[in-house]
């Protein structure tokens, strides 16, 4: 117990409070021998002088969200667990992944989780970079069974809208994960008949937004998957250029 109390103190901060901080007592008490709210209580004094998102507070509003996400469409599909494994030995090393996949087992069992109340408390203290990562990781996890299930879908959406995300950006993060020849102009967020100045200054404008370098606060784990959607957002422009023979 003492070793995953150690590591749940680690700079969680803000996520052993308020709803998910409940959800976290509950859980850890299903499964740690000995584990009580004192030991919670204990976290939250340590980590109470400071009110920034740190990469442990990201990791656990991701687990909880994934949860919610892999559990709509009425089945637990083991490759949208072994996706979400996958990507925190990736990011966090395998050590740290155990730990959290133990957590994230007991928090998919939980079914009374107020999606909503969670993603107040998450858009409260994370940036809106940051809000956006977390969409971009739940549609990839959606998608580790080969598809976004409509449900999946629409449940990512509302989770989007509790975060205070828009519903260009929520668009263009969903198209960069369907087929489709208009998709480079939906992650652009324009039309296909925009201007070649207006494509120019739609893709500067995404690169701002979507930058990795917003996220180097959570250290570079979190860096690296937000590559991927920088990634994106530079083939789809790209790809807009190629077609206009630029």
């Amino acid at each position: 117990m003492a070793s995953f109390t150690k590591w749940l103190g680690a700079g969680l901060g803000w996520t052993l409070g308020g709803p998910i901080g409940g959800i976290l007592g509950y859980v850890l008490g299903s499964f740690v021998d000995g584990f009580s709210e004192a030991d919670l209580e204990i976290g939250r004094q340590s980590s109470q002088t400071s009110t920034a998102t740190t990469s442990g507070n990201f990791e656990i509003s991701l687990l909880i969200l994934a949860a919610v996400v892999i559990k709509t469409d009425g089945k637990i599909d083991k490759r949208e667990l072994d996706f979400v494994r996958s990507s925190f030995v990736g990011m966090y090393g395998k050590e740290r992944a155990n730990k959290a996949f133990k957590l994230f087992s007991g928090i998919i069992k939980k079914n009374d989780i107020s999606t909503r109340q969670v993603c107040l408390q998450i858009r409260q203290h994370m940036t809106h970079a940051s809000r956006l990562q977390l969409l971009h990781f739940l549609f990839n996890i959606a998608k580790a069974d080969g598809s976004v299930s409509q449900a999946e879908m629409e449940v990512i959406r509302k989770i989007s809208g509790y975060l205070y995300i828009n519903n260009n950006d929520f668009e263009s993060i969903k198209a960069m994960f369907y087929d489709s020849s208009s998709n480079a102009y939906k992650i652009l967020e324009i039309n296909k008949n925009a201007s070649n100045e207006e494509v120019k200054k739609a893709y500067r404008r995404l690169v701002k937004k979507h930058h990795p370098d917003k996220l180097r606060h959570l250290g570079d784990e979190l860096v690296k998957g937000a590559e991927d959607k920088f990634r994106k957002i530079q083939t789809a422009y790209e790809q807009i250029q190629k077609e206009r023979g630029q």
